[in-house]
């Protein structure tokens, strides 16, 4: 697995990395948004979503799970906020067995309370809080993403 860490000094950084990786991950991805409330998981996905054409507002499935958008002929991004799961039994009654058949990309937000349940991350944000800015580590197979990520 490879790994790559980087240096986000503002929101705005942090919007080209998400729109950076929704340009070469492949439909059907799934990506794993890890670090403290307030990191930054959200505005990630946020660019990513911009990064695939969406333009309507960007809301955070803090209090919903699960927010979905369309994104092409037939494709969906489902981002979830897995925070406020009491245990990943949960995660039936909220209906992701139904994402998984859709072939949609998930961002997943705190994927440890889903462990067991959710399915293994083709990619793995970490993000944490550094001076001004964010620091940024992303683990999978990521030799397609090198000539993308910005320092």
């Amino acid at each position: 697995m490879d790994s790559i860490e980087r240096f986000l000094p503002d929101a705005a950084a942090t919007d080209r990395l998400g729109s950076a990786l929704a340009r070469r991950l492949a439909p059907g991805s799934v990506v794993y948004l890890q670090g403290h409330l307030g990191v930054g998981k959200t505005s990630l996905a946020r660019g990513f979503l911009r990064g695939l054409g969406v333009t309507g507002p960007v809301k955070s499935p803090t209090y919903t799970l699960i927010e979905s958008y369309p994104v092409g002929d037939e494709q969906w991004v489902h981002h979830l906020d897995l925070y406020r799961l009491a245990g990943p039994e949960e995660l039936e009654w909220i209906g992701l067995r139904d994402l998984l058949t859709d072939r949609g990309t998930l961002l997943i937000e705190w994927p440890e309370r889903g462990a067991g349940q959710i399915p293994a991350a083709d990619l793995t944000v970490v993000l944490s809080l550094e001076d001004e800015g964010r620091r940024v580590v992303l683990s999978g197979d990521l030799t397609e993403f090198l000539e993308d990520i910005e320092s």
